[in-house]
């Protein structure tokens, strides 16, 4: 068979160190280039595998530096670094425990205000206030919750408890007005200026206020905690869930919050925190506005302390 070296059939193929002509014969130079399609493709396997090694080898590297990072303080201070560890470890197992029991004590509560059973009195914990005045969502979610059960018959009085420990910042005085707004008569409103949390909000309504029976209303992720102080302080409370909208970046943070929270009042109880003292104002015979406390005074901002 003749061979062509004519420029169409020459190719190049590749020696060990240098590339030489070829001359090939006429009747394969419709194949030629299926030859070529091989070998390429041969190196490209080839050089895949050599990128797949290097990718390895590099991933083995960076994985053994980051061990050696992660592990330097247990080989450069074992002994602290294994009291942090096993610290770490007591923590973590105290705030399991302090979740787990609080969820698994905390009282019966319903969303259906005609679910409530009938009791003297509703305890609505405070929550934020924003700088002109306005409630939060939560803290209006609660109000309304609140004003719907007096409204149906389902309690007597009802007792706004939040922080207004300076003149700038004021929970019970905003909370007040908003169920005066929704026909709630003045005198059966009672406010507690000192229940800065859940613990010291239970406590007054027992000890400042005289509350046995009562229904708590506040949203569901704090319901167990706040029921769970409630029985702690001598309270025989139910629940009332004020899940009334989607509350966004403030309800993501308040269940991050609460898990902590839940350890906190594990501990109040433990250790008996004491809450602020005060005259007893008997939630049964008083007037709520004896509970109002004094005018602000002139030119306090909105949220400081709502005109009365």
């Amino acid at each position: 068979m003749p061979e062509s070296c004519s420029v169409k059939a020459r190719v190049w193929r590749a020696g060990l160190w240098r590339f030489r002509p070829l001359c090939v014969p006429e009747a394969r130079l419709p194949t030629l280039h299926l030859d070529r399609i091989n070998l390429l493709t041969r190196k490209g396997r080839l050089m895949r595998s050599g990128v797949d090694a290097v990718l390895r080898l590099l991933a083995f590297w960076a994985v053994r530096g980051l061990g050696r990072k992660l592990t330097y303080p247990l080989r450069r201070w074992p002994r602290l670094t294994k009291l942090v560890l096993v610290g770490a470890a007591v923590v973590a197992l105290l705030v399991v425990f302090a979740n787990v029991y609080v969820l698994s004590v905390g009282g019966d509560s319903t969303s259906e205000v005609a679910e409530v059973p009938r009791a003297e009195v509703a305890i609505v914990p405070g929550a934020l206030v924003r700088p002109d005045g306005k409630m939060s969502g939560m803290l209006g979610d609660r109000v309304k919750q609140a004003a719907r059960l007096w409204h149906a018959g389902k309690v007597e009085k009802i007792l706004v408890s939040g922080d207004h420990g300076q003149w700038s910042y004021d929970e019970p005085d905003t909370m007040r007005m908003a169920l005066v707004r929704r026909g709630v008569p003045p005198r059966d409103v009672f406010e507690d200026h000192a229940g800065f949390d859940t613990w010291q909000t239970m406590v007054r309504a027992r000890s400042i206020f005289g509350v046995r029976h009562a229904v708590v209303v506040t949203q569901g992720f704090h319901m167990p905690r706040a029921l769970f102080l409630a029985d702690e302080a001598g309270i025989d409370a139910t629940g009332l869930t004020s899940d009334l909208h989607e509350y966004g970046y403030q309800g993501e943070k308040s269940d991050v919050r609460e898990v902590l929270s839940r350890v906190k009042a594990v501990y109040d109880v433990t250790a008996d925190t004491p809450a602020m003292a005060g005259p007893k104002i008997p939630i049964a015979t008083s007037d709520g506005r004896e509970s109002w406390g004094p005018a602000p005074p002139p030119g306090t901002p909105p949220a400081g302390s709502p005109r009365h």
